[in-house]
Formats: C-alpha cells, structure tokens, sequence
C-alpha cells in the first residue's frame, strides 16, 4: 500500500500515462493539503476522494479525445433544441469531509443560467452538474464520489460503447434512456459519431452533425 500524503510527497510519485492508483484511509484534510500541493492549473494527476480512499490517475493521451468529442456532441445538440449549457470540464467538485471529484468533463444545463457566472464551485449552495462524462472504465471510487456530490446523470464511454447512469435512491443504475435527451438514442448514436470523428475528423463531423439536425428542427 502506497503511504498516506503527509509521509510519501505526492510530487515524488512517477505517475506513467495509464497509471491508476488508490490510497486508503486518507483524511480529508490530507486531500486538501493534496490539491493545494498539486496546484490549480496541473492536469496531471486527476484526483477523486470518497469517504476516505483517494484516487489518482495520469490518463493516457488517447482517453482526452474520446470525451472532449463527445462534449462537443454534446453542446451540438443542445445548440440545435435552443437550450442554455455551461461547460465546466473537470472543475474541481467537493462535498466537505465527504467526496472531491474532478470529472473527465461536465455540464451544467438546466442550471447554466444559475452558474454560468461563477469560477469557483461551492456544494453547499451550488447545484452539482447536470451531465458528467468520463473516458473508458471508471472505478468504484468515482462513482461513489459522483453520488456524494449528486450528479444525476453520468455517461461512460469505453470500447467505443456509451453507457447512461442515472442516480437513484440506491445508487446509480445503467440505462439506455437519458434524462438530458429523452427523445434521442444517444446510446446509439455517440459512438457512431465518435467513430466518424476519427475518421472524417471532428471538425467534419460536426459540420455534418448540425446540417442534420437542422434539417430535422
């Protein structure tokens, strides 16, 4: 087991991209003095906590793509049905003593108008995010700390497949139907404009994505 912050300095830890690392029975001050460490502006760690365990990852370069594909999708369509978002990526999210996470990205859609203002998140008072999405397997200490902090909607995409979490009473459950776009397929539909990102590249796809959806508005 790796040591807790306070007696192995996380600056000495040679984090390769792909690397996943969990540290138990860490404090939520240990987390604190963690990101304060590590800066505001590093991209590299991302670092989640949940209810004593913290996570660390240096993500390979090929899983940015997928995701910032995808949020592009995303605003795409909410452009075309008229509806606000803010996109706050992988701000920093807390609920004290509790969880931190730091999404691949995420969006604020039914509460934009509410934070598109602020720079910085408070959850006592603040919403969670509408929508987060992540790139390939997230662990268990992820999603915890994504119903700690209440994100009611969490899409994952691996392996060229989507798959929908919706919170519930009892946790998250996997569905094929999303909140954000009832009427769309997008279990389907993602990963197939994902893939023809790649190929036709992003900015092609996109230009295709919105002739269509204009010419069924």
């Amino acid at each position: 087991m790796v040591a807790s912050p306070v007696t192995f300095p996380i600056r000495t830890l040679n984090l390769s991209p792909g690397s996943h690392i969990l540290i138990e029975q860490v404090s939520w001050d240990h987390y604190e003095a963690l990101l304060e460490e590590l800066g505001e502006d590093r991209r590299i760690p991302r670092v989640n906590y949940c209810q004593g365990t913290l996570e660390l990852m240096s993500p390979l370069p090929a899983h940015e793509r997928p995701h910032r594909i995808i949020a592009y999708i995303v605003t795409a369509i909410l452009d075309a049905q008229n509806r606000d978002w803010e996109d706050f990526g992988s701000t920093t999210f807390k609920k004290p003593k509790k969880a931190g996470l730091e999404p691949d990205t995420c969006f604020y859609i039914e509460n934009a108008r509410q934070v598109r203002s602020l720079l910085r998140m408070d959850m006592k008072i603040n919403p969670p995010p509408d929508l987060a999405i992540e790139s390939d397997v997230t662990s268990k200490t992820t999603m915890d700390a994504y119903e700690v902090i209440g994100v009611p909607e969490v899409w994952i995409y691996d392996n060229n497949r989507l798959k929908i979490y919706l919170l519930q009473q009892e946790g998250y459950g996997e569905t094929t139907n999303s909140l954000i776009f009832p009427d769309i397929n997008v279990v389907e539909i993602i990963p197939k404009l994902v893939e023809q990102a790649f190929e036709q590249g992003t900015s092609q796809m996109l230009r295709e994505l919105r002739l269509s959806l204009t010419k069924d508005s």
